[in-house]
């Protein structure tokens, strides 16, 4: 054992140890000290270390008693799992978590064992024990194999591998639809302490089948990032309803298992290369940023939860950065924590006296009434003890063991850890009046009678962490011993398990990416050369070669397959930035792979030169943050003489200049040979892939073209001159009434190719895609059109060809997952049409029907533009978080209708945005949304007040604490609120959340997007403001009736109109749209003279000067 990583907290015997062992070094090597010790002195610590030694042995030889009565006792002897409730009539029913840290506890205390010569053969007793239990729960899983198989493709409830177990059988109790299994955090611990005791020595995967099944729970725990579960406490959203929702702590958990089991061997140090499990670092990176980014919330109802403890601290550790940590730890105590634990979380009722037991489920507006008595857990304390060993910090074991003391239960067999206290029926008004004054009962551990029978009940769960926390304590257990991977180091500081597979390291702020640009054709190259940029071809790399993203993911696709299991491998999922900046060496052959951006039948954004290059260097500033792999990332950028033609050329000089220069917007980059760049690339070998497989046949590698004859110069390079500039849409009637054979001749006799578009429309709803137009199909022919179009740069008809041919651009789902996750939701449909809200995350197909059937029929383009939009939302909202500050509900269609908004406002010139590149597309929404967000006052003074309420309202973009003055409002109004025929009652409201809730921000949300007029949706955002304002100025105020927002408003219209002796009343808001708020025939004042009305009933008192600022 090295002892530089010796604990502090260790006692006395173990310092003996290494004092004696250094004593002989020296002696033995013939070292001299500047003060040699004596002998005497000598034999005094060896004196001492008998004495601790046989002290240790002592305590060691009482917690074996402890485990084996508290513990192994309960343990099946088929299985190996061990029972969750004690207290049922007949204890059959065992959970996956709880067996899990039983496991752990026995493990524990054999790695103690360890250091005991005489251990009368206990390590080994005690570790046979936990691999049974680890390969019970792998038995039992293994049973459900199908399960998994279904799961990488469906990430549904019903798909779930179970975590109820029957004890004796191993078979499950529960139907899927009968009990929350889908609780990913449990397979994620699971493979946490697999890697944990396989790293100690300890054999739990036998054999190759074994080994499959492990590398697919890594599949199905690496979609954690999106797929809502039921979390740690198996309730899923705190309402209790059945609804599951995405959980940072299982988020979390899963990131620590991927990072845990990466490279590892599951045969151990005798395995062999095809034991080793792989996972997919962009998979990784997804649930990484995720993770970060909900922290420190837990879920949409949940603002904070206990589990986050053990999934930040010990046994998961799952991030490293300790500001967050501490913020997220700091949240949880402050919320959580009270005089004999902590809650799980606010408003849980579960051991409450309140909570009905005989329903699975709660009613709505239930957990009202468990407000201020949860119960409170001392589990946590234990945890906390665990991470204050780790930290070193004796005061804090100190701490928390003097307040965890008082809370334990005795026994004969020792110290029980209650599950629970709770707030026994008599105290329970008092309790919520004056949180904290009354007396805590602790749940029923101990010694119980069922069926007039006497038993022991035992929370196993936090009876195995105090185990664990006590041996840590006692110095019996060094923290490496438990942790032998190091998760509580950051990852550059743990070992690495093999140099031939790729391991986590942190960010070097330094980082070089390495560039290797390729030329698809000599004679591409020579003319670049002419203008200094050196390239390579296909051959010149051999015998390296390059592969479309696609062939690998065809590769990965034998990584874990079984037919014994019905397992297929991973799922055919294209690969992102990270996994296609690796060099990967598999049967003897070097490949590179080149980034998905430069697949030439990736959507039409890749006829974009100047969207590709604005991809490029996107891909490289997610490169120089995200990269947390040992070597650098090598981007291999294809040259194609496609991308020459036209306005592309200068991007691509501009890029390629800055490539030289060695900085691109501020990340380092270094161009060269990929000869030059294999002994500091990251590489991987792909040790599952067959050696005898014949690799020349199963994949396709990019091959170098034959272009013929040399280019002198890009004069040279034949351009497409664009014809047809102007849209020239006919009216569909005209289409409508000719036959198939007159449409085809149309077709052939015009040189519009708008007209053209609109033709192969018409024969697609007449005849189908397989209808033939001179030998092509209509399919074929908008896959031709399609294409032109491109080259001439007619974006309106790439994306109405696009949309009949009903494209879906890859990485469309985790854009809008990385939407969901910043706590938005997202709804797609044409503006002025019923809306499809997502609010959990979606599957291409599903995001694909919903673009389908809510844009389509409504106007074709959108179909494909909305795309766009989420695709560069995704992307400014993971870069830049801060441009959608106020904006809770992203309304693409609304956002459509704003860029719209933008383009009449600042440009003269009449053009649809369907006739903008995509670039500019990117570029017109960076400005919509940055432009708000940049303003130093709410109102923009170079926009008229109309413009910036349509905007805003367009935008759906609210002002700070919007949804708190809300809540106060509701609050003050026993009615409830009325906007646009919706009604937010004040209960169940009130009592369902809380006022910093996400789910209640989201609620009110739903409220405002029954409007369907975006300045009038501002204008209503404005009149909250104020109404909340007079309410809080005016506490004796209120509402006695409904406040009727639609109705102030209307009021506070005939008022404007009459001061502006308007006798003859209209419809028409414009005017009242367009005055300023703050002056003095302001909107402000008639909305507050309004509001008045209904407060008093007269006129408005002492109030008059009251301005408000939305801001």
């Amino acid at each position: 054992m090295n002892p530089s990583s010796v604990n502090r907290s260790t006692t006395d015997f173990v310092v003996a140890v290494d004092a004696l062992r250094s004593a002989s070094n020296d002696v033995s090597q013939g070292q001299h000290c500047r003060e040699r010790k004596s002998s005497a002195y000598l034999d005094e610590r060896a004196k001492n270390f008998q004495a601790n030694y046989e002290e240790s042995v002592t305590k060691l030889n009482r917690y074996y008693k402890q485990v084996k009565r508290q513990i192994l006792r309960f343990q099946s002897p088929t299985t190996g799992l061990f029972p969750r409730d004690l207290t049922e009539p007949q204890i059959i029913s065992a959970h996956v978590r709880d067996s899990v840290y039983c496991a752990a506890a026995v493990w524990a205390l054999a790695q103690a064992y360890k250091r005991i010569d005489d251990d009368r053969g206990r390590t080994h007793e005690l570790a046979q024990s936990a691999v049974k239990c680890m390969r019970g729960i792998l038995e039992c899983w293994l049973h459900q194999a199908e399960k998994v198989e279904k799961f990488k493709q469906s990430q549904t409830p019903k798909n779930s591998l179970h975590s109820v177990f029957h004890m004796v059988t191993g078979e499950s109790i529960f139907k899927d639809n009968e009990y929350e299994h889908l609780q990913i955090d449990c397979v994620a611990l699971y493979l946490i302490f697999l890697v944990q005791m396989i790293q100690s020595g300890l054999q739990i995967i036998f054999t190759t089948d074994e080994v499959n099944f492990v590398q697919n729970l890594v599949f199905y725990v690496e979609r954690a990032y999106r797929t809502p579960d039921f979390g740690m406490w198996e309730r899923g959203s705190k309402y209790n309803n059945g609804s599951s929702e995405l959980h940072a702590s299982s988020i979390g958990l899963a990131k620590a298992a991927l990072e845990s089991i990466n490279g590892e061997n599951m045969f151990g140090v005798q395995g062999a290369s095809w034991s080793v499990i792989y996972v997919d670092i962009d998979a990784h990176n997804r649930n990484r940023t995720i993770f970060d980014t909900i922290l420190p919330r837990e879920s949409n109802s949940k603002n904070t939860d206990a589990s986050l403890i053990p999934t930040i601290l010990w046994p998961a550790f799952a991030i490293h950065e300790e500001q967050l940590v501490n913020r997220t730890i700091e949240k949880v105590l402050r919320r959580l924590k009270g005089s004999h634990g902590l809650k799980r979380f606010l408003r849980d009722g579960h051991g409450t006296v309140l909570e009905d037991k005989s329903r699975k489920y709660y009613r709505p507006s239930e957990i009202k009434t468990f407000d201020g008595i949860e119960c409170e857990w001392p589990l946590f304390y234990i945890y906390l003890i665990i991470d204050s060993v780790y930290k070193s910090d004796s005061e804090k074991v100190a701490h928390y063991q003097k307040l965890l003391q008082p809370l334990l239960l005795t026994s004969e067999d020792g110290p029980l850890v209650p599950r629970y206290y709770y707030v026994p029926k008599d105290c329970l008004e008092q309790e919520k009046n004056a949180p904290g004054t009354q007396i805590r009962l602790p749940s029923n551990e101990g010694k119980i009678k069922v069926n007039n029978e006497s038993r022991d009940n035992i929370f196993l769960w936090g009876q195995s962490v105090y185990i664990i926390s006590q041996l840590l304590a006692d110095g019996l257990l060094n923290i490496t011993e438990l942790d032998p991977i190091r998760r509580f180091l950051p990852a550059a500081e743990r070992p690495r398990p093999n140099s031939r597979y790729s391991s986590f390291q942190s960010s070097p702020n330094d980082l070089v990416i390495q560039v290797v640009l390729i030329a698809e054709s000599v004679r591409l190259q020579q003319l670049l050369a002419t203008y200094g940029i050196q390239t390579q071809t296909p051959h010149q790399i051999e015998p390296i070669q390059i592969w479309p993203p696609i062939e690998l993911a065809k590769a990965y696709e034998q990584l874990g397959v079984n037919n014994k299991l019905g397992l297929s491998g991973r799922p055919p999922r294209p690969f992102g930035g990270l996994g296609t900046a690796k060099i990967y060496r598999a049967c003897g052959y070097t490949f590179i792979c080149y980034p998905l951006l430069f697949e030439v039948s990736d959507f039409y954004l890749s006829q974009d030169m100047e969207f590709v290059i604005d991809d490029v260097k996107s891909d490289l500033q997610f490169l120089g943050k995200c990269w947390k792999l040992a070597g650098r990332p090598t981007f291999c950028m294809i040259l194609r003489e496609d991308n020459l033609r036209g306005l592309g050329a200068r991007h691509i000089f501009d890029l390629l200049a800055a490539f030289k220069r060695g900085d691109c917007d501020g990340i380092k980059v270094r161009i060269g040979r990929l000869q030059e760049f294999i002994s500091s690339a990251c590489i991987e070998h792909l040790d599952f892939l067959d050696m005898d497989a014949d690799v020349e046949n199963i994949f396709r590698p990019f091959l170098e073209k034959d272009k013929g004859k040399q280019f002198r110069s890009f004069t040279d390079i034949p351009k497409i001159t664009k014809i047809d500039l102007t849209e020239a849409w006919v009216h569909n009637l005209e289409l409508h009434q000719k036959t198939p054979w007159e449409l085809t001749q149309s077709f052939n006799q015009t040189d519009n190719i708008y007209f053209q578009a609109q033709i192969l429309q018409e024969l697609l709803n007449r005849e189908g895609l397989y209808f033939r137009v001179d030998g092509d199909t209509v399919e074929e022919k908008l896959v031709k059109l399609n294409h032109l179009a491109g080259t001439r740069q007619n974006w309106s008809v790439v994306r109405f060809c696009s949309s009949l041919l009903h494209k879906l651009v890859d990485s469309l789902a985790p854009s809008i997952t990385a939407i969901l996750v910043r706590g938005k939701q997202l709804t797609i449909s044409v503006w002025g049409r019923e809306e499809e809200v997502i609010d959990k995350p979606v599957s291409p197909n599903d995001i694909k029907s919903i673009l389908y059937t809510k844009c389509f029929p409504y106007d074709v383009i959108q179909a494909v533009l909305q795309q766009e939009l989420i695709i560069n939302i995704g992307t400014f909202i993971t870069t830049n978080p801060e441009l959608f500050n106020g904006i809770l509900k992203i309304r693409i269609g609304w956002i459509v209708q704003a860029m719209k908004l933008e383009l009449k406002y600042y440009d003269d010139k009449d053009f649809s945005i369907n006739s903008l590149s995509p670039s500019m597309i990117k570029k017109l929404l960076y400005n919509v949304i940055k432009r708000k967000s940049d303003e130093g006052q709410y109102y923009s003074p170079e926009r008229s007040m109309l413009w910036n309420r349509q905007l805003d309202g367009a935008l759906n973009r609210v002002p700070p604490d919007f949804y708190e003055r809300i809540w106060r409002i509701l609050e003050r109004t026993p009615s409830g609120i009325k906007v646009a025929g919706y009604h937010l009652p004040q209960q169940p409201t009130l009592s369902d959340m809380t006022q910093y809730e996400l789910n209640f921000s989201l609620l009110v949300e739903q409220m405002l997007s029954k409007i369907i007029d975006p300045a009038y949706r501002q204008i209503i955002v404005e009149l909250f403001v104020i109404v909340e304002a007079i309410l809080s100025r005016n506490p004796e105020l209120s509402f006695n009736k409904a406040v009727d927002l639609d109705k102030l408003v209307h009021e506070a219209f005939e008022l404007f109109l009459k001061d502006r002796g308007e006798k003859q009343k209209h419809d028409d808001m414009t005017a009242f749209y367009n005055t300023l708020p703050n002056v003095r025939h302001g909107t402000t004042i008639y909305m507050v003279r309004a509001i008045m009305n209904h407060l008093l009933d007269g006129d408005l008192r002492g109030i008059k000067d009251f301005q408000c600022i939305v801001s």
